[in-house]
């Protein structure tokens, strides 16, 4: 409950903060062994304790509900009670006083949370309970206060909540949200084999084929985006034609990699090698998987 039992400043745990924050309440902590702080609150106790818990001390009960049945006959009494000094009793005070300044109730019940503090890393994610989560990439560095409940963590920058994500308990596993990732990594995204081959193909049939046999010597087609970017960006520089013929001569000889092409284009070999433009078309054999194998 009490975070920091400080004789002056006493701290509220942040799980209490939290609670008080959900119903647009607040809490005054008092101070540790110090009664004199809350009197009224003390004394609410002594008269339920006298009036209510004194007359059930002999009685045993088998559950909760059956404790709530005993109990609720006795407060309603309580409460109904006549003030010594006051007009009224604390039934009514409640009606006059209290009910008309209460809100209602929010619409979701409290969900009980923990807090942890984390700090952003390099790849934009903080981790919670060995599964990592994005957040926006300018907080890349920073300290943020992390609420985890059993279905969902949020992210608190200085209390602003800057990412939420439903709880993913898989170990080593990464949660990413787009829109957190710079705008470098958003293109990547949208990068794929088979849109890479259908640029290429636009082009001509060698550069198709070229940007296919590039993906499919990569271990994963991904760690070849970014040299078929480079490879079919040579048409700005080139023009179409010249980039289909060099594509077609390095096919032929065998080389497979954009600065091969690029090399092709700076000396002119893709010009000598012929005059006319030729079609190439993809030899068939166990070895070459083609475009249609990333379809």
């Amino acid at each position: 409950m009490i975070a920091d039992p400080d004789r002056y400043e006493p701290r509220a745990g942040d799980t209490v903060l939290d609670f008080a924050r959900h119903y647009g309440t607040s809490f005054l902590p008092a101070r540790v062994y110090r009664p004199q702080d809350k009197p009224k609150v003390e004394v609410a106790v002594q008269v339920v304790e006298r009036w209510i818990m004194a007359r059930l001390r002999h009685r045993q009960f088998e559950s909760v509900q059956s404790v709530d049945d005993a109990i609720r006959p006795l407060l309603k009494n309580l409460n109904e009670r006549p003030f010594q000094k006051l007009p009224g009793c604390r039934a009514s005070a409640f009606t006059e006083l209290d009910a008309p300044a209460l809100q209602p109730l929010p619409v979701q019940p409290y969900e009980l949370a923990r807090f942890k503090a984390v700090t952003v890393g390099i790849d934009y994610h903080i981790e919670i309970d060995k599964h990592r989560y994005s957040v926006p990439h300018a907080l890349v560095g920073l300290k943020l206060d992390a609420r985890i409940t059993a279905g969902a963590v949020e992210l608190l920058h200085r209390g602003r909540r800057v990412a939420s994500h439903a709880r993913n308990d898989r170990v080593g596993g990464y949660t990413t949200v787009v829109e957190h990732m710079p705008a470098a990594h958003r293109a990547h995204l949208e990068w794929t084999p088979q849109r890479l081959i259908h640029w290429g193909q636009q082009i001509g049939g060698a550069t198709g084929a070229l940007v296919a046999r590039l993906l499919q010597e990569q271990r994963h087609p991904e760690h070849g985006y970014r040299a078929c970017l480079g490879l079919l960006s040579l048409s700005r520089r080139y023009g179409r034609d010249r980039l289909e013929a060099a594509c077609a001569l390095a096919l032929e000889l065998g080389v497979h990699r954009y600065r091969h092409v690029r090399d092709i284009l700076i000396n002119n070999r893709d010009r000598a090698a012929a005059t006319t433009p030729v079609e190439w078309v993809s030899p068939s054999h166990a070895h070459v998987r083609g475009p249609s194998y990333y379809q």
